[in-house]
């Protein structure tokens, strides 16, 4: 079968096109691949930079989409039925081999590519909201990197669940995407974005921020809460290093810094996936739709990562077999 294998970590021009041998293993569900979701993390995956190293080869892809090829005659799962995994390794491929209590029914309503995007980013925004921000209605959330996968989920799941948005765009090009969305105010990320900010709260500030970006974006970030405020740490997109801050800040204005790392905490916690697959798919029986993502044929993986990385994909990115 086809994979996307990184040959060396030297970003988007490490990985080719090649042949592999094909998955197996009597007591896997072997899925035929409709779509496979690409993230930042996987981007810094093949620059070396994220977290978790991986020595090459290796073939990178953490969300899939597709249909049962075969299954274990006592797996709940049957050929030709259509399904979503969470997996670690091996999704940009033809075919993956997984196991069952990996696998989850496709909504109805939904096709692959769409799918996909709900496994990371629509799930890490439910968990990162709800969970890890206690959002409630009627409260302010503020969102950098709101044209991205994880920015656009965001976007959706914060008005899905009651609160007022405010985006930030880095790019002119992504402000009628943006709208688009739901967000109730749009504003640029220039200079004075803060004051921007303050204006459209009546200068309040924001109860929540979604920072997927971290860089020089951060201390202003911290500016823009509301007495209680709680600032959700996702990542580090700009490139611009790992920002700190004076806890002094915190202390004075009663906010809180809080990380969200969902697939850590799926590790930490086996099972708990199930209640945030559970609250992202009552939103979506409510109505929510992810925007159409962004697709690439599988084997213009590596121009599809440059993109990625030139900032020049809104919304999600998939890769079809």
């Amino acid at each position: 079968m086809k994979a996307l294998v990184a040959q060396e970590l030297s970003g988007p021009d490490g990985l080719i096109y090649t042949d592999v041998p094909d998955v197996g293993g009597d007591d896997k569900v072997i899925v035929d691949v409709g779509a496979a979701g690409v993230s930042f993390p996987e981007l810094l995956m093949l620059r070396g930079e994220y977290q978790m190293r991986l020595e090459p080869p290796f073939t990178p892809g953490m969300e899939i989409a597709g249909t049962v090829r075969s299954a274990p005659y006592e797996s709940e799962f049957k050929p030709g039925q259509r399904v979503t995994a969470l997996t670690m390794l091996g999704g940009w491929a033809e075919r993956v081999a997984v196991t069952a209590d990996q696998l989850r029914p496709t909504p109805d309503e939904l096709d692959d590519a769409q799918a996909v995007a709900l496994l990371g980013n629509y799930q890490t925004m439910y968990f990162a909201l709800a969970k890890r921000g206690a959002l409630r209605p009627g409260e302010t959330v503020l969102v950098l990197g709101s044209a991205g996968g994880v920015g656009t989920a965001a976007i959706q799941i914060a008005k899905a669940l009651g609160a007022n948005v405010i985006a930030l765009v880095h790019r002119p090009t992504a402000m009628d995407y943006v709208k688009s969305l739901g967000a109730d105010v749009v504003l640029p990320l220039t200079d004075g974005w803060l004051q921007a900010v303050k204006d459209a709260t009546d200068g309040t500030g924001v109860d929540l921020v979604v920072d997927p970006v971290g860089g020089e974006a951060f201390d202003d970030a911290i500016r823009a809460l509301a007495v209680e405020g709680r600032l959700l740490v996702l990542g580090f997109a700009s490139g611009g290093g790992i920002p700190t801050v004076k806890v002094n800040r915190l202390l004075l204005r009663n906010v809180a810094v809080i990380g969200v790392g969902y697939g850590e905490y799926l590790n930490r916690k086996p099972g708990s996936q199930s209640l945030f697959e559970f609250g992202v798919g009552e939103l979506v029986k409510a109505g929510l739709r992810p925007p159409p993502p962004v697709r690439y044929p599988l084997e213009k993986g590596a121009d599809a990562l440059r993109a990625l990385a030139d900032g020049e994909i809104l919304g999600k990115l998939v890769l079809v077999p």
